[in-house]
């Protein structure tokens, strides 16, 4: 099978998505990325000197490819949209990056953002997938995915309709590891404890979901949709 990961930022994929990913490479599966924003001009906003910013660009492309290269992706596609500013272009503008990687790749599986995380690029790349996912005669996506992403899916108001609320769980116990390394290769992105992109609080979120259905590490997801044959 063909999956398809869509990221808002540099370093989505692995926080969401990164032990399930190195699961479905164990299962053969080839796993691709849609990287939507360069992930850094609003991040290092101070940061006037553009030569600078082309730098911390590159910087972060090359941490994502370490990253993907740790998990087992296959490719990464780097959009370089506008870091925290997809609210500032055209819905169609941010639909196309999602839709060319559907129409290119053919993907049997797709995983996107959470619609009430609190940052909004990431409910705009969730409304955008579910453009680009709509379902066709020809369409060969049989499974839609939404994930969680720490401080953002649980920083929201706490308001039912923000909630994030899984029913798909993922053991991860095995591959804890290499989830861990792969956010490691984000240097620019780790924070101390108790910041929830911390090392021990991610560990600490896969735990406290692992003990929702009784298993010691998970990455848990919500079902969108499922097509079977």
């Amino acid at each position: 099978m063909k999956v398809l990961v869509i990221a808002a930022h540099p370093d989505d994929e692995v926080y969401g998505v990164g032990g399930t990913i190195v699961k479905h490479v164990q299962c053969g599966d080839v796993v691709y990325v849609c990287m939507l924003t360069e992930g850094v001009t609003t991040q290092y906003r101070n940061t006037r000197d553009k030569i600078s910013l082309t730098n911390l660009i590159e910087q972060k492309k090359k941490e994502t490819l370490k990253a993907a290269k740790i998990l087992g992706i296959k490719k990464v596609f780097f959009f370089n949209l506008p870091d925290m500013k997809l609210d500032t272009i055209a819905h169609s503008e941010v639909n196309q990056p999602i839709e060319e990687c559907i129409v290119n790749l053919l993907p049997d599986i797709v995983y996107t953002h959470h619609w009430g995380d609190v940052n909004k690029d990431h409910r705009l790349a969730f409304e955008s997938t579910m453009v680009a996912v709509r379902p066709g005669l020809n369409s060969p996506i049989k499974r839609v995915l939404i994930y969680e992403t720490p401080s953002s899916s649980e920083w929201n108001a706490p308001i039912i309709t923000n909630q994030f609320m899984p029913n798909i769980f993922v053991d991860i116990s095995d591959v804890l590891p290499l989830k861990i390394q792969a956010m490691k290769a984000y240097k620019s992105e780790l924070r101390p404890f108790p910041h929830p992109r911390s090392i021990e609080a991610v560990t600490i979120y896969a735990k406290k979901r692992g003990l929702e259905v009784g298993k010691k590490v998970v990455e848990c997801f919500m079902l969108i949709r499922e097509i079977i044959d």
